[in-house]
């Protein structure tokens, strides 16, 4: 009889992380659920990645770029080659539990509502502490990651709605990733994984967090610093332009604009260290490409299916 589980691929985007992937392939091969593909995406990689997943994985399929398009460019180009029911995006600076996939099939499977299921990450050096047990966004538009630093006591083990799934290592079904179009590619990375949150959100499409899905995550070993502020900076009022509810905005304008204030004032007085400049550069860079949102906006917007007291429900004060 042939298995009726979902077939899972599993998206891993690449760049220059050959140092990063034994730890990340080996981990998948003690997966308990047989059920699966591994889809390593290179972004044009200059070091010896290519290579080593030629030699030593010949399991995984390999999609190869000719240049850097980004987290989100990548994922949606290894989702278009996918054959999965179910799409599990998966940083390569991370090592995932032999029960991870499994749970995240089964978490889906207990919840039809829900077009996406985050797992619980801790951290690769210290894997009693959290980086996220799920994502929050509050009604100042600033994302959270729910228990973040906290140590992990068994205080997440519940199968939750959440805001969203962190985008290092979370599942989404095939049906809602095509319903919404998958990543924005303009948002190159960094927020990505929020503004599809909110357009899963806004189609009426639920998250949903899966404790039993444990995966240990190298903090900013693909990214970090200057880089991660600019794209931070832009990115968080892009998604506000683009995502967020008119009557959301009306009605906490004043929470949105201060957060916004806030974090530039910060910047100015760190203004010597790149980061800080950095992030001002962000902000910069998303109120000059206003115009290009908001014509994103009219699309998202109009495609919406649930009201604004649903998703102040799941926002955070």
């Amino acid at each position: 009889m042939p298995d009726q589980r979902p077939l899972c691929s599993v998206i891993i985007p690449n760049y220059n992380g050959e140092h990063l992937l034994p730890t990340c392939l080996d981990a998948l091969r003690r997966q308990t659920y047989p059920h699966f593909e591994v889809i390593v995406v290179d972004n044009g990689s200059s070091d010896g990645s290519v290579a080593l997943v030629e030699r030593e994985y010949p399991e995984v399929r390999l999609l190869r770029l000719e240049r850097n398009r980004g987290l989100a460019g990548a994922c949606n180009a290894a989702a278009r080659i996918a054959r999965g029911d179910i799409l599990v995006m998966l940083n390569s600076d991370t090592e995932a539990e032999p029960g991870w996939l499994a749970a995240l099939v089964q978490t889906l499977a207990e919840h039809p509502e829900a077009g996406s299921a985050a797992s619980k990450m801790l951290l690769f050096d210290r894997r009693d502490t959290l980086h996220t047990a799920g994502d929050l966004y509050g009604v100042d538009g600033i994302p959270r990651n729910r228990g973040v630093w906290e140590l992990d006591e068994g205080q997440y083990d519940q199968a939750v709605e959440i805001f969203s799934g962190c985008g290092g290592a979370v599942a989404y079904r095939r049906e809602a990733w095509e319903a919404v179009g998958g990543f924005d590619e303009d948002f190159f990375m960094y927020c990505e994984d929020v503004d599809l949150g909110w357009r899963l959100q806004l189609a009426g499409y639920r998250a949903v967090f899966a404790p039993q899905a444990r995966v240990y995550h190298r903090l900013s070993a693909t990214g970090g610093g200057a880089i991660a502020s600019f794209y931070t900076g832009r990115n968080t009022i892009w998604v506000l332009a683009k995502d967020v509810p008119g009557g959301v905005l009306r009605r906490y304008w004043w929470p949105i604009l201060r957060a916004q204030l806030r974090i530039a004032w910060e910047a100015l007085k760190a203004w010597r260290g790149a980061a800080a400049r950095a992030r001002l550069r962000g902000q910069l860079a998303a109120l000059l490409s206003l115009p290009r949102m908001l014509r994103k906006r009219r699309a998202v917007q109009a495609s919406r299916r649930v009201s604004d007291d649903d998703l102040l429900s799941l926002l955070i004060r």
